[in-house]
């Protein structure tokens, strides 16, 4: 249980200072908490508590955390000096020609700056921990670690002080709020390592996404065939590994976090977090710890999650960057060849070749004794009848959308079947590795198969191996498994804020962890998630951070919303999958990241912690609940500021009621004079006006506020309706999306 300690009450004008504070050892108020610990425990108290306690956090915001009973917890609760007590709960990790695709070395103004320069950036990275020999993780041609840097290289199983270098400048690993509510590491009968080695590749894939050194002639069994690298790949990374088999515990994310702000991090990457609903921003660890990251000046992304449908999106506090996954204009075709002289079009990751035809049969049509068909079908545990499948590829279908795709080859391969195609009409674009020859087809290819089989005397089929193919289109497309909005926890904030590459993406792999490669050992793997598509963003915030490092995360944060593109490379509308139909803002965010205009913005929408306290005391926080989030006692405006008048670079209003004006301040950063023009596509059933519809500009860092007049004509019978405002002035654009829901 994560707690909080609660200085005295202090005032607005003195928030900045109080988290501004440092204090590296533990506070009297920690003390004097613990002390009051203790005795909740009885005439063992001391022995007790200590044995309760697991992790301090002290460095960066005040507390601990503890294994406690329900009663003890409510105890502890009830004093005075205890801001809150919330239950730990379990995060899960969400799951490179994708920088071609972004065109990242048209980033002129980057390429030019000096090394040092674009070296000095330090990215924290909280997953799985890292597998510091993979060639991406080389530091040649690096300097010395900057001298910024607070953090440590922690010793532990495999893993020794000259496993970080110039590249890996800091490593630590966190274990003990994962043991507590899980069990010993040691009872889940899989590889890992008790130190910051990885043994999963999750985080070995993204922290190299983000900074992997360039790496020339590399592929995935001659997939993907090409030069591996990062986005930021002078960069440096500093490993924090709280995530144990794919689950990352509140108590050990937050112990991470508060070591990273006080190690002196630029970015963190958080390819993590909650299954929905997200618990509110006072009661969830990841939510806390970012609050006070973002306070200290650090840019922070996450992963907006895999469970594909509205509403969906995790880690959707406004003071992180929440990144939705899309596809890059490569396919990896893994087709299948009919004895009718059909080819079915078919998508994975299939190394294995296949000779000849062979007997195809349906799962449905090989159901074990006492199973029925359809359950059959779904080619589960004991379903099968390995005599009816042997020799033979197998037609599964999906059950759920959560179906483990690659346990149903093991389940055919058990059965004594040669290869297994799945009717997968959701995730048909996303590569899966099978243990056996293996591909995926979508509905209309299903329902061609079903048909054959249906009318063939001996239906046959032979499984291809995968191709790549580059430069197809339409891409990007949103990724069917990319959670979507609306905002839950804040309505008023779009979510999530952007798309980046999440689809069938090759980087660096733990060559232990073999269960999601089918058994294969490899040292770069092709995976997908939102997880893929978080660390191209927090790599285009590194790149920034280099260009402009005396901009704080919220600037940082607008460049790559108010440049993203919501056009594809034919040049429509970006669409989603399965269907294609046309994505919106809450499946896309402002649109596909876009590194070369996110570089040179024009003009950035800022705002610090004052304004976010504002704005959720316009949300109708409590004082309580302002405390859980900032440790201290924090009073509201009265009136507060309207929540539409958060100084967000997109524009949402849950609630239009009537007309509506809201303000937005733009802050200009180019030299020389200039005027912006404000364009607007107005959602329907809305007129919009903007006030002044001209923006003069005369000298760097001038700020400028305009008024948005929002007039409704019909209601959008409860859901959004989506529109743009566009400032340009004949050479930048600087675009805000706009989300309405008129009642």
């Amino acid at each position: 249980m994560p707690m909080q300690i609660l200085p005295p009450p202090i005032s607005r004008t003195d928030f900045d200072k109080v988290l501004a504070r440092q204090r590296p050892t533990v506070s009297k108020a920690d003390l004097d908490v613990h002390e009051r610990f203790t005795k909740e425990f009885g005439e063992e108290g001391l022995e007790k508590a200590q044995a309760a306690a697991l992790h301090h956090y002290s460095k960066s915001f005040q507390g601990f955390s503890a294994k406690l009973m329900p009663e003890q917890a409510q105890q502890l609760a009830d004093h005075a000096a205890v801001v809150s007590v919330f239950e730990s709960k379990m995060k899960k990790l969400h799951t490179t020609h994708s920088w071609d695709f972004l065109s990242i070395d048209s980033v002129y103004q980057y390429n030019q700056l000096p090394l040092d320069a674009k070296s000095n950036v330090i990215v924290g990275v909280i997953d799985s921990g890292v597998w510091p020999e993979s060639k991406s993780f080389s530091d040649k041609g690096l300097g010395p670690v900057p001298k910024k840097f607070k953090g440590e290289c922690i010793t532990g199983e495999n893993f020794t002080l000259a496993n970080c270098n110039r590249k890996i400048v800091g490593a630590r690993f966190y274990f003990k709020g994962f043991e507590v509510e899980n069990g010993p590491l040691e009872s889940f009968g899989e590889p890992f390592f008790r130190s910051a080695r990885d043994a999963d590749g999750h985080g070995s894939h993204t922290a190299s996404t983000i900074a992997g050194s360039v790496v020339e002639g590399i592929s995935f069994f001659g997939l993907a065939k090409g030069t591996a690298r990062g986005g930021a790949p002078s960069a440096r990374l500093a490993i924090y590994k709280a995530c144990w088999f794919n689950l990352c515990s509140d108590a050990d994310i937050l112990a991470a976090l508060d070591d990273a702000i006080h190690d002196g991090v630029d970015v963190v990457s958080l390819s993590l977090g909650p299954d929905p609903p997200q618990p509110i921003y006072f009661e969830d660890a990841l939510s806390i710890g970012t609050f006070h990251a973002f306070h200290k000046g650090i840019f922070v992304s996450a992963s907006a999650g895999n469970s594909g449908l509205p509403s969906s999106a995790s880690n959707v506090a406004p003071w992180i960057l929440t990144v939705a996954a899309s596809t890059v204009d490569r396919e990896f075709p893994t087709n299948v060849y009919l004895g009718n002289s059909r080819v079915l079009k078919g998508f994975g990751l299939n190394p294995l070749e296949m000779e000849g035809y062979v007997s195809l049969i349906a799962g449905s049509a090989a159901a074990a004794k006492g199973i029925p068909s359809e359950n059959a079908s779904f080619c589960k545990n004991n379903t099968l009848d390995s005599s009816l499948i042997k020799g033979k590829i197998v037609v599964c279908t999906l059950e759920v959308i959560t179906d483990n795709r690659r346990e149903k080859s093991i389940i055919v391969q058990q059965g004594g079947g040669v290869g297994m195609i799945l009717a997968d009409p959701v995730l048909k674009d996303v590569g899966f590795q099978f243990v056996i020859p293996g591909t995926q087809i979508g509905k209309e290819a299903a329902e061609e198969l079903q048909e054959y089989i249906k009318t063939a005397k001996n239906p046959t089929a032979r499984i291809s191996r995968t191709v790549s193919v580059l430069h197809t289109k339409p891409a990007p497309e949103v990724a069917a498994f990319s959670s979507a909005g609306p905002n839950i926890i804040s309505p008023d904030i779009i979510k999530p804020d952007i798309t980046g590459p999440g689809v069938n993406i090759l980087a660096a792999w733990s060559p232990v962890a073999t269960t999601a490669t089918a058994g294969r050992s490899v040292d770069f793997n092709i995976i997908s998630g939102t997880s893929m598509s978080c660390p191209h963003a927090s790599a285009i915030a590194t790149i920034i951070k280099s260009y402009r490092p005396s901009w704080s995360p919220a600037a940082i944060k607008s460049a790559i919303m108010t440049t993203a593109t919501v056009l594809d490379n034919t040049n429509g509308p970006i669409g989603r999958d399965p269907t294609g139909t046309q994505a919106t803002p809450f499946d896309h965010g402002s649109g596909h990241i876009n590194p070369v205009a996110a570089v040179d913005p024009g003009l950035i929408y800022d705002f610090d912690s004052h304004d976010i306290i504002n704005f959720l005391c316009s949300t109708g926080a409590s004082p309580l609940q302002l405390k859980n989030l900032t440790g201290n006692l924090v009073y509201c405006q009265n009136p507060p500021i309207p929540s539409y008048n958060f100084n967000y670079p997109s524009i949402g209003v849950s609630s239009l009621n009537g007309n509506l004006s809201l303000y937005r301040t733009v802050t200009y950063y180019d030299s020389g004079p200039t005027v912006y023009v404000a364009c607007v596509d107005s959602p329907a059933g809305v007129n919009v006006a903007v006030y002044p519809a001209k923006l003069k500009f005369t000298y760097t860092w001038e700020k400028k506020t305009f008024r948005v007049d929002l007039t409704p004509i019909k209601s959008s019978n409860g859901s959004f309706v989506f529109g743009a405002l566009t400032w340009s002035n004949g050479i930048k654009s600087v675009r805000s999306p706009i989300a309405l829901n008129i009642v």
